[in-house]
């Protein structure tokens, strides 16, 4: 049964690897990142209430504010963080640094439970995959541009999910997995609000009764958050913390097969060597688990 939880962890970073197309495609379409990810819990939210049952509320204020903490963290700072670095930095700086995730998570574990939390070579074996991760990303055009502003923009992003790991195995096993879900998704899109108010809306009846934007935007809100989301909370619920953030490695080489599927980007001998890296990281790492 437990292998199931690893198909599951395999599947759903596969899955958040291939959604960098749909995001792209409706940000060529005229829509905000923030409108994106507001539509995208919008639509998780809605699809998920018919499915919900029993409590609305957390047994204390306690809980509640936690589960507000999961909507911030999984939802809307992580995002804007993200999307806002884009602004600042190259997007190679952003996939690199977001891909330590599993490695901040594992840190951040460690100082919690006062070094308990991961050994040396699990940290090595992190690194073995983050190595990969910087070849698949430069796919063998190596251009690294630092940028103070947007790099720490994105290991804010990076921090902000590594967060939202440790706090949902807090509030794991005291209620229904998909009562977390819909808080998450409620409060991700209640604490965006005032950010798309103040930048502007800037989404049109024509641009939503586009194939390519309606399409698009159900598969962001129903496969990859309203399912994904759920399935990922199970994995952390499972495995833990540690040993499912590990599985995020594998998102870099989808998106690589995506682009190369569906963009046309070539594939270089280095990225292939990169995800062989990230391969390995990935299977020691599980073993030594």
């Amino acid at each position: 049964m437990q292998h199931l939880y690893h198909i599951l962890a395999i599947v759903t970073s596969a899955i958040w690897g291939t959604t960098f197309i749909s995001s792209k495609l409706l940000l060529d379409n005229g829509l905000s990142p923030a409108a994106i990810m507001a539509l995208r819990f919008a639509i998780a939210y809605i699809f998920m209430l018919p499915f919900v049952k029993g409590k609305w509320w957390c047994q204390n204020i306690k809980d509640e504010f936690l589960m507000v903490i999961l909507g911030i963290m999984g939802g809307s700072a992580y995002f804007l963080l993200e999307n806002t670095a884009l602004l600042y930095t190259q997007a190679s700086n952003v996939a690199i640094i977001i891909a330590a995730t599993p490695l901040l998570t594992m840190f951040t574990v460690n100082i919690m439970n006062k070094g308990k939390g991961a050994d040396r070579k699990l940290y090595l074996y992190s690194m073995l995959s983050l190595a990969g991760v910087a070849l698949v990303v430069f796919n063998g055009n190596f251009i690294l541009k630092l940028n103070p502003i947007g790099d720490l923009l994105t290991l804010g992003a990076a921090l902000t999910w590594a967060v939202y790991s440790i706090v949902l195995n807090k509030v794991e096993g005291r209620y229904p997995l998909m009562m977390i879900t819909r808080k998450i998704f409620f409060y991700g899109v209640l604490t965006l609000l005032p950010y798309c108010l103040y930048e502007g809306w800037g989404v049109t009846g024509s641009m939503l009764m586009r194939p390519v934007v309606w399409g698009n935007l159900l598969f962001l809100g129903i496969i990859a958050s309203l399912v994904c989301y759920v399935t990922w909370n199970m994995v952390i619920n499972k495995l833990g913390t540690i040993e499912a953030t590990n599985y995020l490695y594998i998102n870099p080489i989808v998106a690589m097969l995506a682009s190369y599927i569906f963009l046309e980007e070539k594939i270089t001998w280095l990225a292939i060597v990169g995800a062989t890296l990230i391969l390995a990281g990935v299977y020691f790492a599980q073993r030594k688990r």
